[in-house]
């Protein structure tokens, strides 16, 4: 837990509060917005206040605390951050742990305000859920890597200009050995992105084809051979951000905007949609609560770990749960495009009800999640039985 943030409450109840106007922070950010009314992408990045639990220059080594005062501020001021989710979120983090000073140097502070946005090359059609099961090759050169293969699902990849892949370097090595982890400018020649229209009709995922690719020697990050490590950093920090805010993998709005919106417009009579409501809250605020264990766990600088597994889990479902009682509320009007919900426009909501069926599968699937829980968080045995040794179910006699 966090200790500042717990307090005693009425009847020996803990509550969990932010402190309040007065304090210290709360005022150098207030000041800092004062003298800054509307500051630019950039300006965000170079004050710290993007990522202010990385370490500094890039952010400013702030604690939990600070972090959520910090988030409290922007919002109320209607300050926006960069939207840069796979940069910001995963690949930020792999190189500020693994990367070299000259590639910090070139690639965070425009990553930061959100100038060079970034995708993720991790998955392939062939895989399925078990990552380690790639085919990219990258083979050394001498002068670089020449990158051969197909990569899926790849988010944004039409208008990213880097992106982190990860191949297969050594290809004798056991599966999970001989991956090197790189970055790569998504302009090189060789490179093909062809979109994938999901059913809500948006282009936000790509396959992309590497067709003899060409990278610099300096596009690896860490050793060779053991990209698998740097993955695992990697999708350890997105499911930390996939899990996070709004109900599409921390996107758009969350349980208590809907919530807000159902207040506003006079509540609910009907007792079956406030029982969803009511469940609603009870989950946003677990998820409140667990996400505060991530951040100080990030803010003492240890990586998430496999309570990451936990909240995305959760998250993804509670996200869909979100979905379908905004489409609920919205009665007949959820089957028109521009059907509206509770007096207010209601075209995101039916977006996020046909989008939400992906939030069980992007970033891990719902069953990967529970593997990794059992294995790694409740310690049960990872064999199985093979279906010829299990002795067929006898039919007892009457």
């Amino acid at each position: 837990m966090i200790p500042q943030l717990l307090a005693m409450g009425q009847n020996g109840a803990m509550d969990f509060e932010l402190p309040g106007q007065h304090d210290k922070r709360r005022q150098q950010i207030k000041s800092w917005l004062d003298a800054n009314p509307d500051p630019s992408p950039q300006t965000l990045a170079e004050a710290g206040w993007v990522a202010p639990h990385w370490p500094e220059p890039w952010g400013l080594g702030a604690d939990p605390v600070f972090q959520l005062i910090i988030d409290e501020e922007l919002k109320a001021a209607h300050v926006d951050r960069p939207r840069n989710q796979i940069g910001i979120g995963w690949a930020g983090p792999t190189l500020l742990h693994a990367g070299t000073e000259e590639q910090k140097q070139r690639y965070l502070p425009k990553l930061l305000s959100g100038e060079e946005i970034w995708c993720q090359l991790f998955s392939e059609p062939g895989a399925g859920s078990d990552l380690a099961n790639l085919k990219t090759a990258a083979r050394h050169t001498g002068d670089g890597w020449v990158v051969s293969g197909q990569k899926i699902w790849s988010s944004l990849a039409h208008y990213s200009a880097f992106g982190i892949l990860i191949a297969r370097t050594e290809p004798g090595a056991p599966k999970h050995q001989g991956i090197s982890y790189f970055v790569c400018p998504m302009d090189l020649p060789g490179i093909e992105v062809r979109p994938i229209v999901d059913m809500s009709g948006a282009h936000s995922f790509n396959e992309v084809f590497f067709d003899d690719v060409v990278l610099p020697a300096d596009a690896l990050v860490g050793e060779r051979g053991q990209g698998w490590a740097l993955a695992k950093v990697t999708l350890g920090n997105e499911r930390v951000s996939l899990s996070s805010g709004g109900a599409l993998w921390g996107l758009g709005p969350s349980a208590m905007d809907l919530i807000d919106l159902i207040r506003d417009a006079g509540g609910l009579t009907d007792p079956m949609l406030r029982q969803q409501a009511t469940e609603l809250y009870i989950e946003a605020e677990v998820l409140r609560l667990i996400r505060l264990r991530t951040v100080s766990a990030l803010a003492q600088g240890r990586q998430p770990g496999p309570e990451a597994s936990i909240r995305k889990a959760m998250a993804d479902e509670h996200g869909q749960k979100v979905m379908d009682l905004a489409v609920a509320c919205m009665g007949a009007d959820a089957l028109l495009t521009n059907g509206s919900l509770l007096g207010s426009d209601g075209t995101f909501w039916q977006y996020g009800w046909s989008f939400s069926p992906a939030l069980t599968i992007g970033g891990g699937t719902a069953e990967v999640q529970r593997n990794i829980i059992g294995e790694r968080i409740l310690g049960l045995q990872k064999k199985r039985l093979r279906a010829d040794k299990v002795e067929p179910r006898r039919l007892r006699r009457r």
